[in-house]
């Protein structure tokens, strides 16, 4: 059997796609390539070029290629972005979600892991946050991502049909074997942002917004290993193939970090210091959320790797230098 794996060619998903190869699965991505690369998919991997909103065209995908499970990636992910242009988000992230969905449940394909966001519980302050307190997002694509979670709940209440929903927290970081990492040109991820600037690929970084109740008045988030992540979509697929229950679960390692330590991590990683500039908040932006993630060890397995900021950074480094030694074009 294969796993299709939309948005495989983009940062977490070409991961994902990795760790599938290296568990000895075969693979299928569809993507359309709007932010991700070709270069990022493995040979091993069958790459499909197109829009998880053409129904024919997945289902097609499905059917040729024997799929039985979808780790479905694809999607807008920059907060800001949602706020000035929420019916594009509500477009590509929930609309086209409702007609992937419908594609799978009509090709008789069983098992769903989605990828969502810690954004739908909005400012969830300085205690880790468990699956049960409320969602209150503060930005369009924290509720796009909420809207998806309603209708994979629904779907699977109406048919034989079962899924996870992995509420991702801050990913960051790159393969420890160099195979791939955060590529996308313009990226917003603090880490990313910041290695960049260390680089001098930016002459100077942005901290926004100094003044929410933090303890140095950053944002404050729980910062994950992008191959730690990867591993518990894995162990997700494992458990629903063997008949698991649907289940919404967090992952984050349970310690958050401020965006000036995550600074300051970044200067002593590299060993100099970087030029951040402080300036106003952005719309959608909580003060602090932090993970717990007991609901995810105890149900998958899940045993993180890789819970040290210092190696995150230090691999998200190492990739941002691969990077410019290599031509980035599709």
């Amino acid at each position: 059997m294969t796993v299709l794996v939309t948005g495989g060619a983009g940062y977490i998903g070409s991961h994902m796609v990795w760790e599938l190869l290296d568990a000895g699965e075969s693979v299928v991505v569809l993507d359309r390539l709007s932010t991700g690369f070709d270069w990022a998919i493995p040979s091993e991997a069958k790459l499909v070029v197109g829009d998880i909103g053409d129904q024919s065209l997945v289902r097609e995908t499905i059917e040729r290629n024997y799929v039985d499970a979808v780790i479905h990636f694809a999607g807008s992910v920059v907060v800001p972005d949602s706020v000035r242009d929420p019916l594009a988000y509500y477009e590509n992230n929930t609309s086209k979600t409702r007609s992937l969905i419908e594609s799978v449940v009509k090709s008789d394909v069983k098992n769903f892991i989605f990828s969502s966001t810690a954004a739908v519980y909005g400012d969830g302050g300085m205690t880790p946050v468990t699956e049960e307190v409320p969602t209150q997002p503060q930005s369009p694509y924290g509720v796009s991502k909420l809207m998806s979670e309603w209708m994979l709940r629904d779907t699977a209440a109406a048919h034989d049909f079962h899924y996870t929903a992995l509420r991702y927290f801050n990913v960051a970081g790159a393969d420890p074997k160099g195979r791939t990492g955060q590529s996308t040109k313009g990226a917003t991820h603090l880490i990313k942002v910041a290695c960049e600037t260390a680089l001098g690929k930016r002459r100077y970084m942005e901290i926004f917004g100094h003044d929410f109740p933090t303890p140095d008045g950053t944002c404050v988030r729980d910062y994950i290993h992008v191959s730690d992540l990867v591993a518990a979509h894995r162990l997700a697929l494992e458990r629903l193939r063997e008949g698991g229950s649907s289940m919404i679960a967090n992952c984050g390692y349970g310690r958050g970090y401020s965006v000036k330590e995550v600074i300051e991590s970044v200067e002593r990683v590299h060993g100099a210091p970087i030029d951040a500039r402080l300036t106003g908040r952005r719309p959608g932006d909580a003060a602090s959320i932090v993970a717990d993630s007991s609901k995810a060890r105890a149900n998958l397995g899940w045993e993180p790797k890789l819970d040290d900021l210092d190696k995150i950074v230090e691999s998200a480094l190492r990739w941002e230098k691969s990077l410019q030694h290599r031509n980035t074009r599709r």
